[in-house]
């Protein structure tokens, strides 16, 4: 349609604001039964969920700053190549969100979060050694739809939390994991101009790092069982 972008920022903009609108009109509004605390969480015996969001936001960056660079500089996806890459990713969503959520209702935050860790060490490994085209475009969407089963982390998190802590540790995971957000596009940057294998295979190790990390997850975690290890002997 040719329409340059203060007039796309405009309709998108507006259209965003009409549909929260209907949102919040057609949306029944669940009260809130526990009052929050206002002021930052930190508690020790969350220490696991706060190292799966740091190595989360390690993952995100290698994911959305290098699988793309990989892309454009490997294999010289165009921009529109790269632009239907995203809507593809967002249609498999839209597609496999609900299964992918009953499916860590049936298999467990641990056992979804082990399983998408795997997948990933692996296809951190392929980005590394692919030189076809179509398959890394392959590897990039089923790097995207392995996204869906990190909701674990905060379904984990709620089962060991204590409600008043909810909204704090939002804020503070969200923090966490900008911390890795900002440190590693700079230092993978650096070695990504010497190596582009090296970058995925050091997301690989820590893929394999997170993997570790889930299996510490009790197969029924609880307040005062937040790891396989915890108050009363070893699970």
């Amino acid at each position: 349609m040719d329409l340059n972008y203060h007039w796309l920022y405009l309709g998108f903009g507006g259209l965003t604001l009409i549909l929260a609108l209907l949102a919040w009109l057609a949306f029944p509004i669940f009260p809130q039964q526990t009052v929050q605390h206002k002021h930052m969480v930190l508690r020790r015996r969350y220490w696991l969920y706060y190292a799966l969001v740091f190595m989360s936001g390690a993952r995100r960056q290698i994911f959305m700053v290098f699988a793309g660079f990989l892309m454009v500089e490997q294999f010289a996806y165009s921009v529109s190549e790269i632009a239907l890459l995203f809507l593809l990713n967002a249609a498999i969503n839209v597609i496999f969100a609900r299964r992918i959520g009953r499916l860590i209702a049936r298999i467990g935050d641990r056992n979804a979060l082990v399983l998408e860790y795997a997948g990933l060490f692996l296809i951190f490994c392929g980005y590394a050694l692919v030189n076809i085209g179509w398959l890394a475009a392959v590897l990039y969407v089923l790097d995207h739809l392995l996204f869906a089963l990190s909701i674990s982390m905060k379904t984990y998190f709620q089962k060991i939390a204590d409600p008043a802590d909810i909204a704090s540790t939002a804020g503070v995971s969200f923090t966490i994991n900008h911390i890795a957000a900002v440190g590693i596009p700079v230092v993978f940057g650096l070695i990504w101009l010497n190596s582009h294998a090296l970058v995925f295979y050091l997301g690989a190790a820590m893929a394999l790092i997170s993997l570790l990390l889930s299996a510490l997850i009790p197969r029924q975690p609880e307040p005062g069982r937040e790891t396989c290890r915890y108050r009363v002997g070893v699970e």
